[in-house]
């Protein structure tokens, strides 16, 4: 017997499920069987495939069992198994990184916890809900030794050699007060159907009934262990739509999603002809907790003829839909495919195409005929989309249609189509502003003369419309400009801005002069009415929310790059200094000009200190 002292992790995490879930503490159930299922897909795919396995007697079947005088529940499957080591690292650590998220995001929720535990793969701990101690034995298929996994989940576990007739894993719950009323037939068969009616191996419950013979005074009590098949077993995505409610939908997806939600939609598609397969997608209601993370997990699973091949390969759909959960069913790729040839398959690069397309044309038409649902969408997968934008050229006039935008004259969400329809007759492009703060970008001084002009201009706060948007470039043929770059301005001028630009130039000249190399030019504004002074981006540079981006990164060539300050001609402090001839007084208010643009920009000074010195100065002088 070897005993060991779990992953920190871990001990947090046990001490977590125990405490705070026990209100949905019957989904220990659903991820027991989840694993075995996990465990026999393996084992099935082995048998077919490699031959070494090809010889094993696999009857593949999950069994149940209680005793409730005892206060002990069983769950058993003929699955792949492990020995010692895999024992180690599947119950005693957890190898994902995102754990410590994990941990950080349980919410004392117990319903979105809930959720959390399946979607991290952590599932086995949530046993602890219901019991005070867990037994497994495991006899790794192809192995002759079998062995014993014990702990109370209180900080450490044992490992002891043990006998099982049989490859496979038997868990062993002796269940606590909270867990009782699990060694119970009817509550066994609820939660079954509930969650995991749709598993494609069969479960098997295994119970004892009463049964009376005789009549009258001669009537006598007697009692047989019974065993009865609780699932339908059948794989939900190859029956007709016909036969299907949504409620069937919706508990199939709480099974391979780990949800303890409805999904948000899904699609179920059959293709037959030159190529056949099934498809069944869904849409979670919330984005999956690892949506941002590189090491995130995809949430489509490939079958081959109802064979599970992956889980785990990033391939199957494109990155920017990797919120999707579902299953592609093939009848046309081979069995023994390796993931290295997955990645290659004339096969699966026709169904992921098709199976994209089928996906953003449902959101399209989500999008026309229910408005409120699909913007319960756009709030979680919006990002995403637009990530779609920059990598799948194929779809982008589609993507365009998708993607939503928040508006200097509409509330909530538009669309570029929408934007469109309200552009004014002379109107030379579609504006908009990017930074990371909504407020800010609202109150930006180069918005004013849009505003005055009753232009509307796109409000880009997410920090992929800086490197997205520049990118399409067009809508429909029209311009895409931004209005924190220097080019939009152009479309303001009159020829009233003209005439001021060239009365102005001079003291333009003698600002640059102040400025130096820290501005790259000084130019009279066409797009400022309030505010005496504004920055922008040249614009083939990347403006200035995109550098400060680009330096959090470590790109260091950008520090080089510098703002063009744009000037009011028309503002009081602007005329009342171009008729002075103080150099003092035209040095501080230079540099005023220039820092105060890069502050309502959301640009941090290098020198506040000096900046601060300038503005008392100037009130100094003002009383």
């Amino acid at each position: 017997m070897s005993k060991h002292k779990f992953q920190t992790e871990v001990s947090q995490l046990l001490h977590l499920i125990s405490h705070s879930l026990y209100s949905h503490k019957e989904i220990f159930l659903r991820e027991l069987i989840s694993n075995g299922s996990d465990a026999l897909d393996k084992l099935k795919y082995l048998t077919l495939t490699d031959d070494e396995f090809k010889k094993l007697n696999f009857v593949p079947r999950i069994d149940i069992s209680f005793d409730h005088d005892n206060k002990v529940l069983t769950v058993a499957d003929s699955g792949i198994g492990m020995n010692e080591e895999d024992l180690v690292e599947n119950l005693g650590t957890i190898a994902k990184s995102g754990t410590k998220n994990f941990l950080q995001m349980m919410t004392g929720d117990a319903k979105k916890d809930a959720g959390l535990i399946g979607q991290f793969g952590v599932g086995f701990y949530s046993s602890y809900m219901v019991a005070d101690k867990v037994e497994v034995i495991s006899r790794k298929a192809g192995e002759e030794k079998a062995y014993m996994w014990t702990s109370d989940g209180k900080g450490s576990y044992e490992i002891s050699d043990a006998k099982r007739d049989g490859f496979g894993t038997t868990v062993t719950l002796h269940l606590n007060d909270e867990g009782t009323e699990y060694a119970s037939r009817w509550q066994i068969e609820g939660v079954v159907k509930k969650y995991s009616d749709h598993v494609t191996f069969p479960i098997f419950l295994h119970y004892e009934d009463t049964a009376y013979e005789g009549e009258g005074d001669d009537r006598k009590e007697k009692k047989e262990q019974k065993v009865e098949q609780i699932n339908s077993a059948s794989a939900l995505w190859k029956r007709p739509k016909s036969e299907l409610t949504d409620e069937d939908y919706h508990e199939f997806y709480k099974s391979i999603g780990h949800d303890t939600d409805d999904p948000l939609f899904y699609l179920h598609t059959r293709a037959e002809g030159t190529q056949e397969y099934t498809t069944l997608f869904y849409v979670p209601q919330k984005a999956p907790f690892d949506l941002y993370h590189a090491d995130y997990k995809p949430g489509v699973k490939l079958y081959v003829k109802r064979v599970f091949i992956t889980d785990d390969d990033k391939d199957l759909m494109p990155t920017y839909l990797r919120f999707l959960r579902g299953i592609i069913d093939s009848e046309d790729l081979p069995l023994n495919i390796s993931r290295e040839i997955l990645q290659k398959n004339r096969i699966l690069a026709s169904i992921r195409g098709s199976s994209v397309k089928k996906l953003l044309s449902e959101f399209k038409s989500i999008a026309e005929n229910n408005p409120e649902k699909y913007l319960d969408f756009i709030k979680e997968y919006n990002r995403p989309l637009k990530e779609g934008l920059y990598s799948d050229f194929a779809n982008r006039e589609t993507l365009l249609e998708l993607v939503r935008f928040k508006s200097s004259e509409e509330e909530g969400y538009t669309s570029f189509a929408a934007y469109k329809e309200r552009m004014k007759e002379d109107q030379k492009g579609i504006y908009y502003i990017t930074g990371d703060n909504e407020d800010t970008l609202r109150n930006s001084p180069l918005l004013e003369a849009y505003r005055e002009k009753g232009i509307e201009v796109l409000i880009m706060d997410d920090e992929i419309d800086e490197i997205v948007i520049p990118n399409v470039g067009k809508y429909n043929e029209i311009d895409l400009k931004a209005v924190n770059r220097s080019g939009a301005s152009e479309d303001l001028k009159t020829e009233e801005d003209k005439e001021k630009e060239k009365e102005v130039e001079p003291l333009l000249k003698r600002i640059k002069e102040v400025l130096g190399d820290r501005v790259k030019d000084v130019v009279a504004s066409s797009r400022l009415s309030d505010s005496p002074s504004c920055v922008v981006a040249d614009e083939n540079d990347p403006t200035m929310q995109m550098q400060q981006m680009l330096k959090a990164l470590g790109q260091t060539e950008v520090a080089d790059l510098k703002p063009i300050l744009e000037v009011n001609p028309g503002h009081e402090i602007v005329k009342a200094l171009e008729g002075s001839d103080d150099k003092g007084l035209l040095e501080d208010v230079s540099f005023l000009l220039y820092q105060q643009a890069l502050l309502v920009e959301g640009v941090a000074l290098k020198k506040p200190a000096e900046f601060v010195k300038r503005l008392n100065r100037m009130m100094a002088k003002a009383l």
